[in-house]
């Protein structure tokens, strides 16, 4: 049953898990579409993408004023994201929307790892790194857009550890930085997606989509504005383990219509 009581906590934790961590917003998006507001499975990751993008697109105006964001990472990242990410997009349209669900959910389980062991790279360990292997930047950037665009994530808990690992950025540049990374990914896979749902009859709810994203964004301002009180650390695993909780729920569930049992 839709709950729509249920969806507006929900999309305020899409933001506020945004601002406090700088990503993990987008992979609760699918799952407040789909159980909260009842929507198909291609339906919600579409919709997803545009929430997803439009709530990033905004945040790295804000991060805009700070001059945080390196417009070179976003390049080399960013443009085969939106390559990847239209590709995962048509992928999509060869599967059904249980095997995505199925994918989503380990990809859930991927991102709560990397929650649960945080990258310890101090700013001056990220800038020795500096310039190190393009190469992998541009086809990291490629395989989490192919990603992006399957299953409906932004993809933020894989673009800043790429970013500081092979990027050399620090923490707080490649956040800002991943937001535009992750703007332009997203609405290049909601492009396909428009197409995908034109051909299976299927179309989106706006007032959904522009209510979720306007929630998210609060979230996001006020989870960045109390960030700085609360402890990193102590956060992400917190966030880790509730994703491990999702990521099996969502499997379960989704498991007996791709396998039929």
């Amino acid at each position: 049953m839709v709950s729509y009581a249920l969806a507006l906590p929900g999309a305020l934790a899409i933001g506020l898990s945004l601002g406090l961590l700088g990503s993990g917003g987008s992979i609760l998006t699918v799952p407040v579409l789909v159980y909260l507001l009842g929507q198909e499975e291609k339906v919600a990751i579409a919709s997803s993408l545009a929430i997803v993008g439009l709530i990033a697109l905004i945040g790295s105006a804000l991060q805009l004023q700070q001059k945080l964001i390196n417009w070179r990472a976003v390049w080399l990242f960013g443009l085969p994201g939106m390559l990847g990410t239209y590709a995962g997009a048509w992928l999509s349209s060869f599967t059904s929307g249980a095997v995505q669900l199925m994918v989503f959910a380990l990809v859930m389980l991927l991102s709560a790892w990397f929650m649960l062991r945080p990258d310890e790279l101090t700013d001056q360990d990220a800038r020795s790194r500096c310039a190190r292997a393009l190469p992998k930047i541009a086809l990291d950037g490629l395989l989490v857009g192919a990603l992006t665009g399957f299953v409906g994530v932004g993809g933020g808990f894989l673009i800043v550890p790429a970013l500081t690992l092979l990027g050399g950025l620090s923490i707080r540049r490649a956040i800002a930085t991943s937001l535009v990374i992750i703007a332009l990914k997203a609405f290049a896979g909601f492009f396909k997606y428009t197409q995908i749902l034109a051909e299976q009859n299927l179309s989106l709810d706006l007032n959904v989509i522009f209510a979720v994203t306007a929630l998210g964004v609060i979230g996001s301002v006020g989870g960045n504005q109390i960030g700085s009180y609360l402890p990193q650390h102590r956060l992400q695993r917190g966030f880790g383990y509730f994703l491990i909780l999702m990521g099996l729920f969502i499997f379960t569930t989704s498991a007996p219509a791709v396998f039929n049992v």
